[in-house]
C-alpha cells in the first residue's frame, strides 16, 4: 500500500503572484481520491510538485509505495510514466520532443524507473551495433541485455501483452512497433491506464484519465479504479466518474491569496450539500467574528470617554485595547472561497428550417451510407466508440460541408484551414448557417505564439477585432482576464477551451458543431456551457462521452462500430441496443 502526504505546500508562479497556499491533504492507502477545482487553480502545478518536477517555495510532498504517473494528453508529452525521464534517439521515441511514437514507446514510457531505462539503453546500443559493429558497441549491447534481464524487462514484456490485447486486441509483438498516431487518442488512454494499473507502483498519479475515452471505457475506468488496491490521486471533470469512482474529493478553492484546499470526507453524490454547508458555516463564523470585531470596538471608545474624566477607568480601558488587538492579530476566521463566475452568451440567429440535411453520405472507410435530417433549434448529440468517424462528420460539415457555398456563409476562416474530409454522397448546410467549430484536442495553429487580447484585439474574417477594453470584459466573463497576456499554447486545457466558446460567441456562429467540448472544462464552466446552450438561438451538434453533459440534448445519432449510423430518443451507450438504423 502507499499513501500521498502533502504538508504545507506553497507555491507562486515565476511574477510572484501565489497560485497555492499552505495546502495541506493526505491520499490515504488503497483509496481513490479526486482532485477537482476551477481551471487555472494549480491543480497541474500541483500533480508537477507531487511527482518532483517543481518544488514548492514552502512546505512538503511525501510518496510512499512508488510513483505511476500518466499525463493529461498521453503520447504528447515527455512527463509520462513513473517519473518524467529523457527518452533515447530510437524507434521508441523522439529525442528532441522527448514523445513516444510507437506503442512500445508508450509502454516504456510508464514502466517503472529501471525497466524504462534499461529498455532505452538496449534500443540505443542496437541502433549505436548498426552504426558501427565494434567491440566496443558489442560489449555495449551485451550489457544492454544483460541490464534488461536483470531489471526485469522480459517479464514486464509478459504484461504489456496483456495491456495490447486488453486495450488493443492484438498482442505485443503485433502491436509493438505500431505508430501511436495510428491509435486513437482514447485507444492510448486506454493502454497507458492498463500499464499503469498492472504495474508493480501503489500510488498512482492520472490527470484526467477519462479524457478521450468512450463511454465503455469511461466506465471500464470506473471498475478498474474501484477494484484497484492502488493509492489513486485523479484529476477528472466528468460529473459521472466523480461519482461513480472517487471515495474523497479534495477541492483547490482559488482565491488571490493563493488556491486553499478542502477535503471532502465522501464521493460526489453528497458534495455539493457538503460544500453549501461548510460555506454557510464560514458565512456564520465571519458573522459572528464581525459581531464580537464591533463590540469590542465599541467598548474600546466607551471605555476611552470614560477614561478622560474617571482615572479608576485607565486600567480597564487598557485591559480593553490589549484584547481588541490580540482579537484583531489572530484575524477573522477563514472566508468563503470567491465565488468562480463564467458568463457565456452564445446567441446564434435564425437560420432556414432544415440546418444539414445528409443524403447518401459515406465517410470513407469508416461508415456505410447514411441520411440525417437535421432541423433549426435541434440539440444533436453524436455518440459512439473511438474511431466511429463522429469527429471526422464534425469536421465535414465545419468546413461547409460537401458543397460549401460561400455567399450563405458555410465557408470560414477556421473551416478554410481544415483538411477536407474524404467522403461520398452530400452534406449540405441550410440559409443562413454559419458553422463554428470547438476543436477537441484546441487544434488552432494560427493562435500560437498568440497574446488572448492580440486574438481578440485582431479578429478574422468571421469576427471583428475588438478594442483592449471590449476585450479585457469579454476575458473577464469567461474567467480569462488574468490570463490576457498569456500565450494561448501557454493556457491549461480549461482555459484554451473556455477561449474556444467565447470565440464561438464573437463570431456569429448558427450551427455549433462542438467536438468533446467539456472534456477540459471545470464543473463550473461545464455547467455555464450548458446554460448557454439551453438559450442558443441556432442549432447544436455535439461528439461528447460526457454522459452528465447528454442531458441537455434531445436528439441522439450513434456511429455504431460496424459502420451503420442510428438515431435514438435517448443516449444509449450500448449500440447493440440501438435499433433505428438511418
Amino acid at each position: 500500500m502507499g499513501f500521498i502526504d502533502v504538508n504545507g505546500v506553497s507555491f507562486s508562479l515565476p511574477d510572484g503572484r501565489p497560485l497555492l497556499s499552505d495546502l495541506a491533504f493526505r491520499v490515504v492507502d488503497g483509496r481513490t481520491t479526486a482532485l477537482i477545482g476551477a481551471n487555472g487553480a494549480g491543480k497541474s502545478t500541483l500533480l508537477r510538485i507531487i511527482r518532483g518536477e517543481l518544488r514548492p517555495d514552502e512546505g512538503s510532498v511525501q510518496v510512499d509505495g512508488g510513483l505511476g504517473v500518466m499525463d493529461q494528453f498521453v503520447g504528447r508529452s515527455a512527463a509520462v510514466g513513473s517519473d518524467a525521464g529523457a527518452a533515447a534517439d530510437d524507434q521508441w521515441a523522439d529525442a528532441a520532443s522527448a514523445r513516444p511514437t510507437t506503442v512500445a514507446g508508450l509502454l516504456v514510457s510508464v514502466a517503472p524507473t529501471r525497466i524504462r531505462a534499461a529498455a532505452l539503453e538496449l534500443e540505443a546500443s542496437e541502433n549505436a551495433l548498426i552504426e558501427a559493429d565494434d567491440t566496443a558497441n558489442q560489449m555495449r549491447y551485451a550489457s544492454a541485455l544483460a541490464e534488461y534481464a536483470e531489471a526485469g524487462g522480459y517479464e514486464q514484456e509478459v504484461v504489456w501483452d496483456h495491456c495490447t490485447s486488453a486495450a488493443l486486441g492484438i498482442p505485443f509483438e503485433r502491436a509493438r512497433w505500431r505508430e501511436l498516431s495510428t491509435l486513437s487518442g482514447g485507444e492510448q488512454k486506454r493502454l497507458a491506464l492498463e500499464a499503469l494499473l498492472r504495474g508493480p507502483e501503489q500510488v498512482l498519479l492520472l490527470d484526467e484519465p477519462d479524457n478521450s475515452l468512450d463511454v465503455p471505457g469511461k466506465r471500464w475506468l470506473e471498475g478498474a479504479l474501484k477494484a484497484t488496491p492502488k493509492t489513486v490521486l485523479l484529476v477528472s471533470h466528468d460529473r459521472e466518474l466523480l461519482a461513480n469512482a472517487a471515495d474523497r474529493i479534495v477541492t483547490l478553492e482559488a482565491s488571490p491569496a493563493g488556491s486553499s484546499a478542502w477535503v471532502h470526507g465522501g464521493g460526489f453524490g453528497g458534495y455539493h450539500e457538503a460544500r453549501e454547508e461548510r460555506f454557510a458555516r464560514l458565512d456564520e463564523l465571519r458573522r459572528r467574528w464581525d459581531e464580537q470585531h464591533l463590540a469590542l470596538k465599541t467598548l474600546v471608545n466607551t471605555l476611552k470617554v470614560k477614561a478622560t474624566y474617571n482615572d479608576g477607568m485607565a486600567s480597564r480601558y487598557q485591559a480593553a485595547l490589549t484584547r481588541l488587538r490580540k482579537f484583531e492579530e489572530a484575524g477573522p476566521p477563514e472566508e468563503r472561497p470567491p465565488a468562480q463566475e463564467v458568463s457565456m452568451r452564445l446567441r446564434g440567429s435564425r437560420t432556414g428550417k432544415r440546418s444539414v440535411v445528409c443524403e447518401g453520405l459515406e465517410l470513407s472507410g469508416l461508415m456505410k451510407p447514411f441520411d440525417l435530417e437535421v432541423w433549426y433549434g435541434d440539440r444533436v448529440a453524436v455518440l459512439g466508440s473511438n474511431g466511429s468517424g463522429k469527429s471526422h462528420f464534425l469536421r465535414l460539415l465545419a468546413g461547409g460541408g460537401t458543397v460549401p457555398d460561400r455567399t450563405l456563409g458555410h465557408v470560414t476562416s477556421v473551416g478554410e484551414t481544415l483538411a477536407r474530409v474524404p467522403h461520398e454522397g452530400r452534406a449540405v448546410l441550410g440559409a443562413r448557417v454559419v458553422p463554428g467549430w470547438f476543436a477537441q484536442n484546441h487544434e488552432h495553429p494560427e493562435f500560437r505564439g498568440r497574446t488572448l487580447l492580440d486574438i481578440l484585439h485582431r479578429g478574422d474574417a468571421n469576427r471583428d477585432g475588438m478594442a483592449r477594453e471590449a476585450a479585457s470584459s469579454a476575458l473577464d466573463r469567461y474567467g480569462l482576464a488574468g490570463a490576457a497576456l498569456q500565450r494561448f499554447d501557454e493556457l491549461s486545457g480549461g482555459q484554451q477551451a473556455r477561449l474556444q466558446i467565447l470565440l464561438l460567441e464573437l463570431s456569429g456562429a448558427t450551427l455549433l458543431l462542438l467536438d468533446e467540448p467539456t472534456d477540459n472544462l471545470d464543473l463550473v464552466s461545464a455547467e455555464a456551457l450548458e446554460d448557454a446552450l439551453s438559450r442558443f438561438d441556432g442549432t447544436v451538434l455535439a461528439v461528447t462521452h460526457d454522459r452528465w453533459f447528454t442531458r441537455s440534448f434531445d436528439r441522439f445519432v450513434v456511429f455504431r462500430s460496424d459502420g451503420r449510423v442510428a438515431e435514438t430518443d435517448a443516449p444509449v451507450w450500448d449500440e447493440s441496443r440501438v435499433e433505428r438504423v438511418r
